[in-house]
């Protein structure tokens, strides 16, 4: 399926490696959601052109995953004129300082979802205009969706 704001021809995952040949790092189905993996000093960059170019104006979730050696932090936003969903991704390896820019300047609605991967994970969203914990109190040590973390007595 084509999408607006790119040659008639070409999907959405396409255009992006069309757009950002060096920030494409692999791209995949998942289920029916074309997913993108993302080099981290690109993922701003690619989603203000997702949508002001490609028309994704409706930011759905976005969440972290905890591989042991890194962090992965996914993003999924929709294209309501053309019922299309996307989802993009990119691998923080830093586990200590793991740090990604904000795309709640993109898509406000993302705001409550990085504040969630923060207080749970520990992910840090470069300019992210609120980011504090959401769910634990703030006085809270640690993350504890990692898979390292230790409860405290």
């Amino acid at each position: 399926m084509s999408v607006a704001g790119a040659p008639a021809s070409l999907t959405v995952v396409e255009a992006l490696r069309e757009r950002f040949p060096d920030a494409v790092l692999a791209d995949s189905i998942a289920v029916d959601t074309p997913t993108v993996s993302l080099k981290p000093e690109t993922v701003g960059e690619v989603a203000r052109y997702v949508r002001h170019e490609l028309g994704f104006h409706h930011p759905v979730l976005c969440t972290a995953v905890d591989f042991k050696d890194s962090f992965e932090v996914v993003w999924h936003v929709g294209n309501l004129k053309t019922n299309q969903l996307l989802a993009f991704k990119t691998r923080l390896t830093d586990r200590e300082d793991p740090h990604v820019e904000a795309l709640t300047l993109v898509w406000p609605g993302m705001d409550w979802h990085e504040r969630e991967a923060y207080d749970l994970m520990g992910i840090l969203f470069d300019g992210h205009p609120d980011l504090r914990r959401i769910l634990l109190p703030d006085d809270w040590v640690g993350h504890p969706l990692r898979k390292d973390y230790t409860a405290i007595d």
